[in-house]
């Protein structure tokens, strides 16, 4: 099936929850570029999120964040995967939802966990207690992803290819992102 994306898809959700993995896939469904807000902040930068984070802080992160997605909505309609707090913060909700469409990737912390607990790519993490420092950041982002205007639900039994096919069976009911 041929599809025309109307709106770049931009994939919100806790780290883990397969951004990266399934907008790749997606990108390759519907025929559209993937870009990572995180790998476009890291070339520029030319340091990784852990660097930045340690160098200058989170606070300067998530301002230079909120300018490279704001850039990257402004390109053709894509499928544009961004970090586990960029949707935390209400400007970047607020230009996704103005100029393309958000879509949470719903993982349970279990599942989350599983992905995440042996990776030290992840700063947030780097404490005494990753599992409960996850928790945390769990039960505070959990009604922020709510405010998504799609919503898909991500299982130990899918593939990345399953979840990619659930994420565009969700936004096929949408005509204003996506028609055949």
């Amino acid at each position: 099936m041929v599809w025309k994306l109307h709106k770049t898809v931009v994939l919100v959700g806790m780290m883990g929850a397969g951004k990266t993995a399934v907008g790749k896939a997606l990108a390759a469904k519907l025929d559209v570029p993937f870009l990572d807000s995180d790998f476009e902040i890291v070339t520029a930068a030319n340091m990784s999120i852990a660097e930045i984070f340690e160098r200058d802080g989170e606070a300067f992160f998530r301002a230079r964040e909120s300018e490279v997605i704001a850039r990257l909505l402004d390109g053709a309609p894509c499928v544009l995967s961004t970090g586990g707090g960029a949707f935390f913060a209400e400007r970047n909700r607020t230009l996704i939802s103005e100029r393309g469409v958000s879509v949470c990737l719903n993982a349970a912390l279990p599942l989350l966990w599983s992905r995440v607990r042996n990776k030290d790519t992840r700063p947030l993490l780097q404490t005494p207690d990753p599992y409960a420092t996850l928790s945390a950041l769990f039960e505070a982002r959990a009604p922020i992803y709510e405010l998504a205007d799609v919503s898909v639900d991500a299982s130990h039994d899918y593939s990345i290819e399953d979840m990619a096919g659930q994420v565009v069976q969700a936004l096929a009911l949408r005509a204003d992102v996506l028609e055949t």
